[in-house]
């Protein structure tokens, strides 16, 4: 069998060695495989995982021929209104009864497409669970994944922060206890087409994604289902997303105020973003990555050194030298042997799903949760019931796209609409988990560093039962810095799916109802009898 996959592995395009930059390779578990002189990580061809995703749109950025266009991303001026139609009794066709092997629940979940293109046949898929409670009044909050190219149902929705998880027998579900939906109604979608259960009937399509067609889709998305879920309208609306999502969030969060903007009207009330491990300003971004990996000791000092001295990740640079791309590539046979999205945790090593479900748990990370995330909504069964492929797709559902062979434009920063939410009153949280590697909080910290914002609260811990859970620091025109201590945040939660996080987002949706005095001195009670937290 291994000779097999090495000499796969050597002739096959679609292969590759598995490296944070220079490299990219279709997976969803690794396993250690011996070929010549180093070690790689052989992967099952299942679907790329967000980091080598992530790493192949990096490489191809760095290129100076790149056809990747980073220019500034600029506001979608006219988004065509025939693309806008009535959704009359929609939203009953889409209300998912129960999904197969899922516990009890009291509250509403929906799934379907929405039609983004109609002339195209270009369709996303969403899947909605409405709040534990309250749901009236909680706000409405849309999660979006990253990758380019990665699944919100595949890891925000069933590894991160929905309802459910999967049992390691792909079979049963069962309930996530520090779910967001304990504190908003939660809209997972998954984008572009492409993505998961999204799709197009023109092919064509796929070969045009990238950051301007996913934020117009996203946008003329949310308008035709808040016309199917008309009770959201005027709700309060937050963005949040991990890694490439930093490009998606504050992306669809300006073409959302434009579009306000010109309407004179308010069409999407839209309050505040939350990114997470996010994917802001390439030069620090990637510049961060390598010197977190140095100072954690995965790299060695001289290769750090070697990245500082002879790496130039400017937009302007047109190519890398000799000595950078010798450096990188050391950098790539330490780095892939580890976990980079949390550098602490295990690897998996049995590629199936079990044929008993082992205990669940919320706390210890199984590694191996792709896996059983695949088995479960590959299931007919499962499809149909959340309404999904209902065109019969050629390919699996996979976590990550197989089938996008490119993406046009990917702007080097997005740090400018940042500073344009803030300038318009808009609430921007940016969170760290400290072990994540690949978009890690270092790069964070250079990135709100270029900013030069002034300091409104001085770093300072922030507790949850009496521990730290974390650090933060708030700046003026109201950016919030947050780390989650010991946690690899969003990249990916499914690894530590603990109550601070949960938390972090409680304060960030409900501040002006809890901040009563300086985010330092106060004390912040949220409790239900499902998650009684406490945060000092």
């Amino acid at each position: 069998m291994l000779s097999t996959l090495a000499s796969t592995l050597r002739k096959s395009p679609q292969w590759a060695l598995l490296t944070l930059q220079r490299a990219f390779c279709k997976y969803k578990t690794p396993q250690r495989l011996a070929i010549g002189w180093v070690d790689v990580v052989q992967i099952e061809a299942a679907g790329k995982r967000q980091s080598e995703a992530l790493g192949h749109l990096y490489k191809a950025k760095l290129k100076g021929n790149s056809s990747v266009d980073n220019s500034l991303f600029q506001a979608i001026q006219h988004v065509d209104i025939s693309k806008f139609h009535p959704q009359d009794g929609l939203k009953e066709k889409d209300r998912i009864e129960s999904l197969p092997g899922q516990p009890k629940v009291k509250f509403s979940q929906y799934g379907g497409y929405v039609s983004v293109d109609k002339s195209t046949g270009r369709a996303l898929y969403y899947y909605f669970v409405e709040a534990q409670h309250s749901k009236e009044s909680l706000p409405l909050l849309l999660w979006l994944n990253g990758g380019p190219g990665c699944s919100s149902l595949a890891y925000g929705a069933m590894q991160e922060l929905g309802p459910f998880r999967v049992y390691s027998d792909g079979k049963a579900l069962y309930k996530n206890r520090n779910s967001w939906n304990y504190a908003a109604n939660v809209l997972f979608i998954e984008s572009p087409a492409g993505v998961g259960f999204s799709y197009s009937n023109t092919t064509s399509d796929y070969k045009k994604s990238g950051d301007k067609r996913t934020a117009e889709d996203n946008y003329v998305f949310l308008v035709n289902w808040l016309e199917r879920f008309p009770e959201y309208k005027d709700r309060e609306f937050y963005i949040s997303g991990e890694s490439y999502a930093g490009h998606y969030v504050p992306q669809l969060a300006h073409t959302i105020l434009y579009q306000n903007k010109k309407a004179k009207k308010t069409i999407i009330n839209l309050k505040g973003i939350l990114i997470g491990n996010a994917v802001i300003n390439d030069e620090t971004d990637t510049m961060g990555m390598y010197d977190y990996l140095g100072n954690h000791a995965i790299i060695s000092d001289e290769v750090a050194r070697k990245v500082r001295t002879y790496c130039n990740f400017s937009p302007n640079a047109t190519s890398q030298s000799d000595e950078c791309n010798e450096a990188v590539d050391e950098v790539s046979k330490d780095a892939g042997r580890v976990n980079i999205y949390n550098i602490y945790a295990p690897l998996c090593f049995h590629e199936n799903t079990t044929a008993k479900p082992k205990k669940p748990s919320l706390v210890d990370f199984d590694p191996c949760s792709d896996y059983y995330v695949y088995a479960y909504l590959n299931r007919p069964d499962v499809q149909e019931a959340m309404h999904a492929n209902v065109t019969k797709l050629t390919h699996d559902w996979e976590p990550c796209s197989d089938i996008l062979p490119s993406w046009s434009d990917s702007p080097s920063t997005v740090i400018p609409l940042l500073q344009e939410f803030m300038a318009n009153g808009l609430r921007v949280w940016i969170f760290s988990g400290d072990i994540d590697g690949r978009v890690p909080v270092t790069s964070t910290q250079y990135s709100i560093n270029k900013m030069k914002l002034q300091v409104k609260t001085e770093w300072h811990p922030w507790y949850l039962k009496g521990e730290v859970g974390g650090y933060t620091q708030v700046y003026k025109g109201d950016l919030t810095f947050a780390t989650n201590s010991s946690d690899s945040f969003i990249h990916n939660i499914a690894q530590a799916s603990r109550p601070e996080l949960m938390q972090i987002f409680r304060i960030a949706a409900f501040w002006d109802e809890y901040n009563k005095g300086p985010v330092d001195t106060i004390n912040i009670m949220i409790t239900d009898k499902d998650t009684p937290n406490k945060l000092i």
